[in-house]
């Protein structure tokens, strides 16, 4: 065992020390493990707020790719009847102008035919005037023959 002496001065040095910490290092040194400490605790909770702001954000945006995909698949639709409506729509005006030019083709003809009917007639009957004429004038060449018919035509109006 040490001596009194020893142990009494080695006990007041130790105390003095142990003031001299209390007073001039013991606060600093809790003061930085409190401080070190909330440090800690605001990063936590900083992390925590980070990560419930990522999922709220993630979610955000699979709501946001959830609504263009949507947007998307309405356009290419809308697309698509908008183009077959306008093929059909292509399709009705094609047929209705073919059957306008077939219907005036159609009237086209039909005035020729008529035309043409009419010129025939038309040439029929110089003809048959000048067939006419020629027959009348071989039969009244011969004025004996003039004299007969014109009676005749005369006996005729008579009768009737």
């Amino acid at each position: 065992m040490p001596e009194f002496g020893l142990f009494f001065w080695m006990l007041v040095s130790f105390s003095i020390l142990l003031l001299v910490l209390k007073r001039f290092a013991w606060g600093p040194i809790l003061k930085a493990l409190s401080d070190r400490e909330n440090l800690i605790i605001e990063s936590l909770k900083s992390a925590e707020n980070a990560k419930e702001e990522m999922k709220r954000l993630q979610s955000g945006n699979e709501k946001i790719l959830k609504e263009a995909t949507l947007e998307r698949e309405r356009i290419v639709k809308e697309a698509r009847d908008l183009k077959e409506s306008i093929i059909r729509d292509a399709r009705h005006e094609a047929g209705l102008e073919a059957n306008k030019v077939m219907e005036n083709a159609r009237a086209s003809i039909e005035r020729e035919r008529i035309a043409a009917i009419s010129d025939i007639k038309n040439l029929i009957a110089n003809f048959s005037v000048e067939i006419a004429g020629k027959i009348l004038e071989e039969k009244l060449a011969d004025e004996g023959r003039q004299k007969e018919l014109v009676q005749n035509y005369v006996d005729k109006i008579n009768l009737n």
